[in-house]
């Protein structure tokens, strides 16, 4: 029996992914859940396993390629079995690189040239988006993608050669021609246009709070021997931060929400990302139910994620489906900071670093190590007062974590 490798949707709004790298090639025989190729989405760059045992064929995109969501890509099969006939045209391959914009497509009759091109063109979301924070006319675009679809690398492309130089510098006025010109990695591409999305689309608000963390810290060294002797894993201050955020979003559902043109969608589970850094950028994991699990399991799935996100081997369910982000930057030394939402996520908190502070206690001064906590809303989902009552309740978790983490 064939089993069908197809482009698999990362979040809600993917349309397409970029195919990067084959790890197998066609013939070669492939095991059920080891990687079979490494493909670029809106988040992050991810590797794709086997669906099952056989013989890799069929193989329809090439390194390159902008793929349709759902689209199958290849196929595994039996030894000596044939992959089956395409029912559908193929995806574009890595042909795709090659961006049709005005200065390379073929030539057009006047009458048709005379039209937007893009009237009756197909475009996606991202591409639209990348177009207008890039303020690329789309109706000068031929779409590289399937039918002709408008792709964001189609955008990239035209924008890419719109900033090309085309005139010398006026005298007197010295050229930085020579300067050097850093191209953005992959991940740090994909950073800059989420969060410039997000901060352009999105009406954003912050609420702070300063909370006292002797308790956090007290509750993490009864605890973290145990933790470690038996889930072999360092229980941090992020991973209590994770569980108490988690139990506490069941009582503010708006917080733990998405926006979409609908309406909004509030979620019944709790699926916390996290912000972890990599060698050039951020990419946000998923620890799935944090509002269930236990800490030992916070603390495994953190760490292991962690460790799969800076050596670039993220999993497709690694990324997917966060319904609220947590942001740590304490072990920067970092004290107060102010985090961009990931949409549709309807918030996102920053944790700043524990530190000692004066601060007054009955009256008196006196030393406490204390953590400031910042959150981002998106304020068509959440306002003022429903932010302000999250964050009470979670300065009163942080204040009794054995209460809740019991």
């Amino acid at each position: 029996m064939a089993f069908s490798v197809v482009m698999p949707a990362l979040e809600m709004a993917q349309e397409t992914g970029k195919l990067l790298a084959w790890r197998k090639k066609a013939g070669e025989r492939v095991v059920k859940g080891e990687p079979l190729l490494e493909i670029e989405t809106d988040k992050a760059v991810v590797e794709v396993e086997a669906p099952a045992d056989g013989i890799l064929a069929g193989i329809k995109a090439g390194e390159g390629a902008e793929i349709p969501v759902g689209q199958t890509i290849a196929w595994i099969v039996a030894p000596g079995e044939q992959p089956p006939a395409d029912v559908a045209p193929g995806v574009t391959t890595a042909r795709a690189s090659t961006h049709l914009t005005p200065q390379n497509a073929p030539a057009v009759s006047a009458s048709a040239a005379a039209l937007p091109s893009t009237r009756n063109s197909r475009i996606s979301p991202k591409a639209r988006r990348l177009a207008k924070e890039l303020g690329v006319d789309i109706s000068r675009l031929l779409g590289s993608g399937p039918e002709g679809e408008i792709l964001a690398s189609d955008v990239r492309a035209c924008a890419a050669g719109a900033h090309s130089p085309e005139t010398s510098p006026a005298p007197g006025i010295p050229s930085h021609s020579s300067s050097p010109t850093v191209p953005p990695s992959t991940i740090g591409r994909i950073m800059a246009e989420r969060t410039t999305q997000s901060w352009t689309t999105v009406p954003h608000f912050f609420v702070t709070r300063d909370i006292d963390a002797t308790a956090l810290n007290d509750f993490r060294e009864r605890n973290v021997d145990e933790i470690e002797r038996t889930h072999q894993a360092r229980l941090t201050h992020t991973d209590l931060l994770i569980s108490l955020v988690a139990r506490v979003l069941l009582k503010h559902p708006r917080l733990n929400a998405s926006w979409n043109i609908e309406g909004i969608r509030v979620h019944d589970h709790v699926h916390m990302g996290l912000a972890i850094a990599v060698e050039d950028g951020v990419v946000a994991v998923v620890i799935p139910n944090a509002h269930i699990a236990g800490l030992g399991e916070i603390a495994t799935q953190r760490r292991e994620l962690a460790e799969r996100a800076r050596a670039g081997k993220l999993r497709p369910a690694d990324i997917a489906d966060a319904t609220f982000t947590i942001s740590n930057l304490g072990m920067y030394q970092v004290d107060q900071f102010s985090a961009i939402i990931t949409p549709p996520q309807a918030a996102i908190l920053a944790v700043g670093s524990i530190a000692d502070r004066v601060v007054a206690r009955e009256g008196k001064p006196a030393i406490r190590p204390m953590m400031t906590l910042t959150l981002s809303c998106d304020h068509r989902v959440v306002d003022g007062a429903r932010a302000a009552q999250f964050l009470s309740d979670l300065v009163d978790a942080i204040r009794e974590p054995q209460t809740f983490l019991s």
